[in-house]
């Protein structure tokens, strides 16, 4: 049996080019090291299995325990970092945003209802905007390496709210953090996912 390898991609930005909202040193430590981790046990974790040549969404969709934690961790990581631009920040437009602006009232609202989801979630893990297969949207919590996937969704936009995330920056201003990736969400990036 073939085992697949994962392989972290390169990121489409410098690591200092989301600085002040994320910090080169923090993009180094949490891309370079904490990423690099998971696809690392991931790639062990898959090894001689029936998971071997399995799509990383597939094994986020039916692994439990160790694998699915650093399967979904490795997946949340990429969609995560290749959300943001060194151009990034504004409001959404098109579909997206009519879709926004009709579910949530504005995208004031939409933004107030998010960070209020990252910030309340105990202990650590992503806040998700996702959509159902008529649209939909919703704004969920995923405890550590949870994932909307799981539930049949569409993820669109996820901020992390692990401590390690945001900690070098801000320290334990979690509230703070989130606010600022505002100004670098490529909203082109999460309307294609629409």
């Amino acid at each position: 049996m073939k085992t697949q390898t994962y392989t972290q991609p390169k990121l489409p930005y410098a690591p200092d080019a989301l600085a002040p909202a994320i910090s080169q040193e923090t993009v180094d430590f949490h891309y370079g090291k904490h990423e690099k981790a998971y696809i690392d046990n991931l790639n062990k974790l898959i090894e001689n299995t029936e998971y071997a040549d399995m799509e990383l969404e597939e094994i986020i969709r039916t692994a439990k325990g160790p694998l699915f934690n650093n399967a979904s961790q490795a997946w949340n990581h990429i969609f995560y970092f290749f959300t943001f631009s060194p151009d990034g920040g504004g409001e959404p437009t098109g579909e997206l945003r009519k879709a926004i602006d009709e579910q949530f009232g504005s995208f004031e609202k939409f933004k107030e209802d998010f960070e209020k989801a990252g910030v309340t979630l105990f202990g650590s893990g992503w806040v998700w905007l996702s959509k159902d297969n008529d649209g939909k949207l919703f704004i969920t919590q995923g405890p550590n390496a949870g994932n909307p996937l799981t539930d049949g969704l569409t993820p669109l936009l996820t901020f992390d709210v692990w401590e390690h995330a945001y900690y070098l920056d801000y320290q334990n201003r979690r509230a703070d953090a989130l606010k600022r990736l505002w100004d670098i969400v490529d909203w082109d990036v999460v309307a294609s996912r629409y």
